[in-house]
């Protein structure tokens, strides 16, 4: 990847983001009524899709599944919001106020949080359980948040972004979708762009002058924190809403080969850029394996 003087790549995003930058709360319809005959996300991306548990379900379960599904996925998307601004203001502290890259830093961190509050909104209008990591997990996190830095950290920004950037691309592009969620998924991604180009040239300066000790804690370090969106982007409490018990829901969805073809169709992106980084080898290569973003 061609990496650019980082002012000039900062000015860029600047203006970008003045160009297309969106608040929810004004430019959403909040009020708009959902369409009760309308999926939450593409049916083909649901977990249990293609399975005899799938087929067995009526039209309004499938609709309701996709709907606790896109909750699941909205709940772990706030929580790598909150990981990213943490870990960025601490990358920010340390940098020149008055350079263009310090300025694009914070304006993703506004970015950010108005995604975030866009997606707490979402998750109200929804009326779902309270989804998200498991505690053991989400406490995890908070190692990860205080101590995370330099090419695992911009790891777990890309793969977090990348997965979500290709779910909300298919759910935006799906006039079967309930028109609000693509909107949202609209603007996320014009948005997350400029977030993903500043963060793939951060990770190719990171990886200079690397030593293979540091490499290979971080080839590890980045496996854990970015797998960790995929594992739990369903929580298994998601198909008591069809009746299905949680854990064998999991089991289903595993055994599913489509789900699994979801996996690696959601990596497809970042994946084989963070493997010419190096990234995706040694110790850390079962990981990526087991999350199904690597065949």
């Amino acid at each position: 990847m061609e990496v650019k003087d980082r002012e000039a790549t900062a000015h860029r995003l600047l203006r970008s983001s003045a160009r297309a930058s969106f608040d929810p709360n004004v430019q959403l319809d909040w009020a708009a009524p959902l369409d009760g005959a309308r999926p939450y996300l593409p049916p083909e991306r649901v977990s249990l899709y293609g399975t005899p548990a799938w087929r067995a379900l009526s039209e309004e379960q499938r609709i309701e599944l996709s709907k606790h599904e896109l909750a699941s996925m909205t709940s772990v998307g706030i929580w790598l919001e909150l990981s990213l601004m943490h870990l960025f203001l601490r990358f920010v502290y340390d940098l020149d106020p008055r350079t263009a890259h310090a300025q694009f830093a914070l304006t993703e961190v506004g970015d950010e949080t108005r995604h975030s509050v866009m997606f707490g909104r979402l998750l109200e209008l929804l009326g779902t359980p309270a989804y998200g990591l498991p505690r053991a997990a989400h406490n995890a996190g908070r190692l990860f948040k205080a101590f995370g830095s330099g090419p695992s950290m911009w790891a777990t920004f890309l793969v977090g972004e990348e997965i979500f950037d290709r779910m909300q691309r298919a759910t935006m592009a799906d006039e079967r979708v309930q028109p609000l969620v693509r909107e949202i998924s609209r603007i996320h991604v014009v948005e997350e762009a400029r977030h993903v180009r500043y963060a793939r040239e951060e990770i190719v300066r990171s990886m200079k002058g690397l030593g293979r000790a540091a490499l290979a804690r971080h080839r590890v370090a980045a496996a854990v924190g970015a797998t960790a969106a995929v594992e739990f982007m369903i929580d298994p409490n998601v198909y008591r809403c069809v009746g299905i018990p949680p854990e064998r829901g999991r089991e289903l969805a595993l055994a599913n080969p489509r789900f699994r073809e979801t996996r690696h169709w959601l990596g497809e992106k970042i994946m084989p850029f963070l493997d010419e980084l190096g990234l995706v080898a040694g110790a850390a290569a079962p990981l990526w394996r087991r999350a199904g973003l690597v065949r």
